[in-house]
C-alpha cells in the first residue's frame, strides 16, 4: 500500500466518478482505475460500487475511508515538518472552529507568529468532530473549539466565553417582533436558552449554522441576528450595526486543547493561554 494509491481513493470518493478523480489529479483515467485495483487486491477486498451515475462506497471503502485520511494527513504533515527551511526549528499545527478564528483563534496565530520567530505554524479549519479527531491522531497539535472533551495525553484549556449579542442594522428595531429577524444556530446550550427566551416569538424565516454568513445576509438585507461580540464589534465602531442592548446576552464556552508531548517543549504555550484567557 502507498499514499499515491490512498490519495486516489479519497480522490475518487470525495469527486464521486474515476473520470473527475482523474481529472483532479491530473492523471488519466485508466492510472486511476489502476491505482484502486491494486488498493483492492493489497487488502482484498471491493473498496467502490462502479456505477454510470458515479461511484459509491462499499462497506470496506467506509472502514478504510477514515483511515485513508488520517494516514494521507500525517504523511502530508510529516513532510512539511521535516522540510522546515534554515531558520525554522519546528512547527506548530493548529486546528480551529471557523467560528472562532475572527477573535481568539487569530489571537493566538498572531501570539505565535509574532513572538515566536522559529516556530512554523500550519492553520486548519474544521468542525467539531474533525478537529476532536485530527488532535486525537496527531494531524494537529492544539485545537480552539467550542467543545471540551480530551482524551489521554491532552489538556483542556478553558477561555474566556464567547458572548452572543443581539444586533441589527436599525439602532430602533424591536427585540421580539422584527420580522427580519435571522436565527442563527451557536449551539445546543445556546437553542435551549434562545427557546426559553423567545417561546413566543415564533420560528425565524431565515437561519444559518454560520454567524459569519448570518451577518453577510444581514448586512445584504438588513435584520437582526445574535452574533459573536468579537465579530460584530468592527461594524458596531463604523455605526453600521447597532447593538439592541435591552436584549438578553448568551454566553458560550471555548477551550484551547493541546496535545500534552506536542506542547512539552513549548515554553511559549501557557503564557500565551495566560494572556487569551486573562
Amino acid at each position: 500500500m502507498n499514499i499515491t494509491s490512498l490519495q486516489t481513493f479519497l480522490a475518487i470518493v470525495e469527486t464521486g466518478s474515476l473520470v473527475r478523480a482523474s481529472q483532479k489529479m491530473n492523471v488519466t483515467q485508466s492510472t486511476v482505475t489502476a491505482r484502486l485495483k491494486t488498493l483492492e487486491d493489497e487488502l482484498g477486498q471491493i473498496l467502490l460500487n462502479r456505477q454510470k451515475s458515479g461511484t459509491t462506497l462499499t462497506p470496506a471503502g467506509t472502514k478504510l475511508l477514515r483511515y485513508a485520511r488520517i494516514m494521507t494527513g500525517l504523511w502530508r504533515q510529516a513532510k512539511f515538518e521535516t522540510g522546515l527551511p534554515a531558520g525554522l526549528s519546528s512547527v506548530c499545527t493548529f486546528g480551529c472552529d471557523p467560528g472562532l478564528w475572527h477573535g481568539p483563534g487569530k489571537a493566538f496565530f498572531d501570539g505565535v507568529t509574532s513572538g515566536h520567530p522559529e516556530m512554523a505554524v500550519s492553520v486548519h479549519q474544521g468542525s467539531a468532530r474533525d478537529l476532536e479527531e485530527w488532535l486525537a491522531t496527531g494531524l494537529v497539535d492544539v485545537i480552539l473549539t467550542y467543545d471540551s472533551g480530551a482524551r489521554g495525553q491532552q489538556t483542556v484549556h478553558p477561555l474566556p466565553p464567547e458572548e452572543l449579542v443581539l444586533y441589527s442594522d436599525r439602532s430602533d428595531t424591536p427585540i421580539k417582533a422584527d420580522p427580519k429577524y435571522i436565527f442563527v444556530d451557536h449551539g445546543e446550550d445556546y437553542r435551549r436558552a434562545h427557546g426559553e427566551t423567545y417561546h413566543d416569538a415564533g420560528t425565524a424565516r431565515v437561519s444559518f449554522d454560520s454567524a459569519r454568513w448570518a451577518l453577510e445576509h444581514l448586512l445584504s438585507r438588513g435584520g437582526s441576528a445574535y452574533l459573536p461580540r468579537a465579530l460584530a464589534a468592527p461594524l458596531v465602531a463604523q455605526g453600521t450595526l447597532h447593538e439592541l442592548t435591552e436584549a438578553p446576552i448568551y454566553l458560550r464556552k471555548k477551550h484551547l486543547i493541546v496535545n500534552d508531548t506536542a506542547a512539552q517543549n513549548w515554553h511559549w504555550f501557557r503564557p500565551l493561554v495566560d494572556q487569551l484567557a486573562g
